[in-house]
């Protein structure tokens, strides 16, 4: 699609103090340039991922070192860490991923909304340490000066603020970018109104000159999500800097043609469509309430 035909596919209603339509225009014409060289680039790489699924709440040191040693040996530089339970239970869990994974690949924390805006700072503030790139949802969802707060505290430790899994529409992260209460835009590909208003927050956040970073942590992210963000950077941001897209390794096979993920990376979706179209078998076992899976649960005592 060339750009004005792209643009008249976007609702600008409510963010025009943010983007008008002329400078995401501006946007995707600059954007043009050198838009080959990058498709083919993502078609010879793929997209940079990092992985959630080596460091959840719960698991055994045993459980982590195992599954970092594995993730290492599978080419993966980029790691998520889930945190926000117990403040000395973190310390440690995350001195055992930097351990593993060593000084220069990345890691992140993830808090799942778990604090208050003080105490979010004063915790963060004592992972410092492990040199996170950023700390993913620290307060609520809906708190954008909340955040900037956060955000405004650590800058000075080099930590970013990421957010956006639940923002349900533009607006939130019209207020978001233009409060600098995040320094990462996660979208999620299923929370806002379909492609169109996720284009419009794409074209936001590079308007704002802040990367996006896809939450793909759910049953059919990463196949929906894939599409968003490798469009971003062939079209719209034309950067790799700072960005990379959540793979969460489950439930893929339940998908027609689920992502493929090929040396830590998206590799670039060839079947037409959005990848979300799952497998008959699999709607028909866990249709509700009459599924083989729901009729197994049901028989339990």
């Amino acid at each position: 699609m060339e750009p004005k035909q792209l643009l008249s596919c976007i609702d600008f209603r409510y963010i025009t103090d943010a983007l008008t339509e002329d400078e995401a225009l501006e946007i995707l014409e600059k954007a043009k340039s050198g838009k080959a060289e990058r498709e083919k680039y993502m078609l010879k790489h793929g997209y940079p991922a990092y992985t959630t699924s080596c460091a959840w709440l719960g698991y055994s040191d045993e459980r982590l070192r195992q599954l970092c040693t594995e993730a290492l040996e599978a080419g993966w530089t980029r790691f998520k860490v889930k945190v926000g339970a117990d403040l000395e239970d973190d310390i440690r869990r995350c001195k055992l991923v930097r351990e593993m994974i060593g000084p220069n690949n990345i890691m992140m924390l993830d808090a799942n909304q778990r604090w208050d805006v003080k105490e979010a700072i004063d915790w963060v503030s004592k992972l410092a340490q492990f040199k996170p790139l950023w700390i993913e949802e620290p307060t609520s969802p809906d708190d954008i000066l909340g955040h900037a707060t956060i955000a405004k505290a650590l800058a000075s430790s080099g930590i970013g603020v990421a957010t956006g899994e639940q923002c349900q529409n533009k607006v939130m992260f019209k207020q978001f970018l233009q409060a600098s209460a995040l320094q990462f835009v996660q979208i999620d590909g299923c929370r806002l109104a379909s492609i169109n208003e996720n284009l419009s927050v794409l074209l936001m956040a590079q308007k704002f000159q802040v990367p996006v970073c896809p939450h793909a942590g759910g049953v059919g992210l990463c196949e929906v999500v894939q599409h968003l963000i490798i469009f971003d950077y062939i079209a719209i941001s034309g950067s790799l800097e700072n960005r990379m897209c959540e793979y969460v390794d489950h439930l893929h096979e339940h998908f027609k043609h689920p992502v493929v993920i090929k040396n830590a990376s998206y590799v670039l979706p060839k079947e037409p469509g959005f990848s979300s179209e799952m497998k008959e078998d699999s709607l028909q076992q866990h249709k509700f309430p009459d599924g083989k899976v729901w009729q197994e649960l049901a028989s339990k005592p």
